[in-house]
């Protein structure tokens, strides 16, 4: 190298990591918090991150929500040390609250229109929270659930992840024709996870796996020179309902038996939960690490004990099929306290993009729909302009005109009205409820107020025009073999049956 390229490089490299503590500078100013604290617990301008993220896990699930069964005392003390966005909204189904939390835009502009059939995979256009935050200096991990795509050019690893534990499909054992697939033979026990390319034959019951497997990876990544994104997605506790004994035990007797397995595996979650938070602060990380926990969509196997009021569940276009908890602990930044304004997945990345530092070029911000929960998250009284949000479940038939499937179980949001047409097709029909005075959605008063019926309409109809061109995945023709299933047999031999 020759002195002159050896200069250029070096000032390359001071130029990038220049814009990098620049931004850590501004973010400790804007939030007005220290560089340090003191020697034992240092606070940090741009925090770490851990993100846990439930499958099927209603809102009314956990004891802070008021279940009158359930107790999970470790997610009841981290609500109450949080910012609680109480009315935050995710999609109906799985797939489709990824792919919004990673992009910052609607699934349905992403290509994910079902949670299979080609249709869970995110575009490779998009780019993902994780690129934007290794860009920005972090180390990221992904542990658990993807749904994003089975193919390797789909995988983790390809979309800013440099660490990769997942399994397949929507579920642990799921098995779908195309590319959605886990692999073979695999339950909620000892399942054999991707490993970085690489299958691994673990043991011990899934949640439990992959609470260890990110707690290893966070305490390897806290070395002091990069934060980290721990992205922690579990497939509990989603059907089917395998549990442990022992979790299994504590509710039973107390409800029907599948409650007493779906109760049992969230207490899992609960043990789990707590054991990690009690892990950074053994490390001595807690007050620089930044914990987020949310639900991936409504309600399953708890809904008939308690909905907290809403009506619907998963899969529906109701609150109830999309109303999610939304925890955000940072001790000593965000104080904790319940925040009311109307908020929703499309927020996620933007809010980490700016607590990161993370400079947006022009594309990134062009895509990102949603915004940045930082002024809410400074002071939740703070102003947030009106906004809409559009709901679809979609899941139509596999080749089919979208357009059939317009206005079946869809909705319009804003802070007051919810406008929903749960069994249209290419003509709505339309139900409006006050959800201010009216929650649970139970008097329909759309003949009273068809003024804000149509003006409801007229902005759904703009969003399907604009989403409709970016559903990608519509024509999509899967592989013969699921490609896990493919990978595995590569790995270990085997094959499908003859």
């Amino acid at each position: 190298m020759t002195t002159l390229s050896f200069l250029r490089a070096w000032r390359a490299a001071f130029t990038a990591r220049a814009a990098v503590v620049f931004g850590v500078l501004a973010c400790a100013l804007a939030w007005g918090a220290p560089l340090a604290s003191d020697a034992t617990a240092p606070v940090a301008a741009r925090p770490n991150i851990l993100f846990i993220i439930t499958d099927d896990q209603g809102y009314g699930d956990m004891g802070a929500h008021g279940n009158p069964i359930l107790k999970t005392p470790h997610l009841d003390r981290l609500h109450a040390q949080s910012r609680r966005f109480t009315d935050f909204h995710v999609s109906p189904t799985c797939a489709p609250t990824r792919s919004a939390l990673l992009t910052g835009r609607h699934e349905f502009k992403n290509g994910v229109t079902h949670t299979i059939l080609e249709r869970e995979r995110l575009v490779p256009t998009a780019t993902t929270l994780a690129q934007v935050l290794q860009q920005a200096g972090y180390t990221t991990g992904i542990f658990g659930k993807w749904h994003l795509g089975d193919e390797p050019a789909y995988w983790p690893n390809r979309r800013g992840f440099d660490e990769m534990f997942i399994h397949g499909a929507g579920g642990i054992g799921q098995t779908y024709a195309g590319s959605c697939g886990d692999a073979p033979g695999n339950t909620y026990f000892n399942p054999a996870i991707l490993h970085n390319g690489r299958f691994v034959r673990t043991q011990g019951y899934c949640t439990d796996v992959f609470f260890a497997q990110a707690q290893r990876w966070i305490e390897s990544a806290n070395n002091g020179t990069r934060p980290f994104y721990a992205h922690l997605a579990l497939n509990a506790p989603h059907a089917p309902l395998q549990v442990r004994p022992q979790d299994e035990a504590r509710y039973a007797g107390k409800v029907d038996a599948p409650t007493a397995k779906f109760f049992g595996m969230v207490a899992n979650i609960d043990d789990n939960v707590g054991r990690l938070l009690a892990r950074l602060d053994a490390l001595g990380i807690q007050r620089r690490t930044l914990v987020i926990f949310m639900n991936d969509n409504g309600g399953t196997g708890g809904v008939k004990i308690h909905n907290v009021g809403m009506r619907g569940q998963k899969g529906t276009a109701w609150l109830g099929g999309t109303r999610a908890c939304s925890f955000w602990r940072w001790p000593d930044v965000i104080a904790p306290g319940d925040c009311g304004a109307l908020t929703a997945h499309v927020d996620f990345f933007p809010t980490l993009s700016e607590l990161a530092g993370a400079d947006l070029n022009a594309t990134v911000r062009g895509q990102v729909e949603g915004r940045s929960l930082v002024p809410l998250l400074k002071n939740p009284a703070a102003a947030w302009p009106e906004r809409t949000l559009f709901t679809h479940v979609g899941r139509w038939p596999k080749g089919t005109d979208p357009a059939e499937w317009k206005y079946k179980m869809c909705s319009v949001r804003t802070p007051r009205w919810h406008l929903v047409s749960p069994d249209g097709g290419r003509e709505a029909r339309w139900q409006l409820f006050d959800v201010q005075a009216d929650p649970g959605e139970k008097v329909d008063c759309a003949a009273s107020n068809a003024a804000h019926v149509n003006a409801l309409t007229t902005q759904y109809d703009a969003w399907w025009a604009s989403a409709r061109p970016l559903m990608a995945n519509e024509a999509a023709v899967g592989p013969k073999v699921n490609p896990f299933k493919e990978f595995y047999w590569k790995q270990f031999g085997g094959g499908p049956p003859q």
